[in-house]
């Protein structure tokens, strides 16, 4: 466990505001037959996909100011900001005008930012990683995290692995819990293969039970201890093969936000974590990992969910 105890608060997501059943894609079965996949939806888990006309910067800022409300924290208790996207737009030239447009919205003022990308679907957490050592650190006090992505080239919304939906995701990290919705970070690990990296390799379940032992080992837990799984929205076989081959059992997987949700890149950990705690999936002191593997990588951040007692009150002033 950590030295100083770091807390993610206020899990919050928004889609792409114009939902619409798989059979809209216009390419759907010459894709389909492109990729050599039987068009059996019941199968994969195609279902519904979130198309966006929103960009980037105001994806971030929806999922953003949510967090925040959910946590009853000001933009200034924040004092960093790590941003993350598949893609983010332009270049040098434009890029100080896409975080300026993030933290404006925001209302961040001079929070420090960071940018990552180069992870691909493991963007998010690999951002939570770091969020939870510049808490831990001391560092900063309140970290803003936020993943937002988009199809840009409706050609490419489905790939053999998954469906693409738009939408973004945020939280908080910080030394403190902040809201009702809140859980202590518990541990973190990655594992990688530089060799298999290339796109076209498979994600790897030796990696993520490397990952697995890395987290639960130092904490005295087995695989038995973790009380969900919070994955990738990946096609329904690649989900179950993969997850289970890691050593996980079926019931500790979430496969109901493959089809009603799709795969919203980096966003689906913190997607299915909220979704599971409205449904009333979740315990008190449960123990959830959020993961997420891209091929030649697997990323892993346990959490424990906090019981009510254990979150301050409204009358606690914030950490600033």
């Amino acid at each position: 466990m950590n030295a100083t105890p770091v807390h993610l608060s206020a899990p919050r997501y928004v889609l792409g505001e114009n939902p619409a059943d798989h059979t809209s894609m216009a390419n759907l079965t010459a894709r389909a037959a492109e990729l050599r996949m039987p068009a059996k939806a019941s199968l994969w888990g195609w279902g519904t996909i979130h198309r966006t006309g929103k960009n980037l910067e105001t994806l971030a800022v929806e999922s953003g100011r949510a967090t925040l409300a959910a946590a009853g924290a000001e933009p200034g208790q924040v004092d960093a900001l790590i941003l993350c996207s598949t893609r983010f737009p332009g270049g040098p030239r434009t890029h100080g005008g896409f975080v300026q447009a993030v933290m404006t919205g925001l209302g961040l003022g001079d929070a420090a930012f960071t940018g990552i990308t180069l992870n691909r679907c493991t963007n998010l957490l690999v951002g939570l990683r770091l969020a939870q050592a510049l808490v831990a650190s001391g560092q900063h006090h309140t970290v803003l995290v936020v993943t937002t992505d988009r199809i840009s080239d409706e050609a490419i919304r489905m790939e053999n692995f998954a469906l693409f939906s738009d939408g973004s995701a945020a939280c908080l990290v910080s030394a403190r819990p902040y809201g009702e919705d809140a859980y202590e970070i518990l541990g973190g690990a990655s594992a990688q293969d530089p060799p298999s990296l290339g796109w076209s390799n498979e994600i790897s379940s030796d990696l993520a039970r490397v990952v697995n032992d890395r987290i639960l080992t130092p904490l005295d837990l087995t695989l038995k201890d973790v009380d969900g799984v919070l994955h990738p929205n990946l096609f329904k076989p690649i989900v179950v093969l993969k997850e289970r081959q890691a050593g996980f059992s079926a019931g500790q997987l979430f496969l109901d936000n493959i089809p009603r949700v799709g795969h919203c890149f980096a966003a689906d950990p913190l997607i299915n974590l909220v979704d599971r705690a409205e449904a009333g999936q979740l315990r008190d002191g449960g123990h959830y990992l959020l993961a997420s593997s891209v091929p030649g990588v697997r990323v892993g951040v346990l959490l424990r969910k906090l019981p009510a007692a254990q979150q301050p009150t409204s009358d606690e002033t914030p950490e600033s």
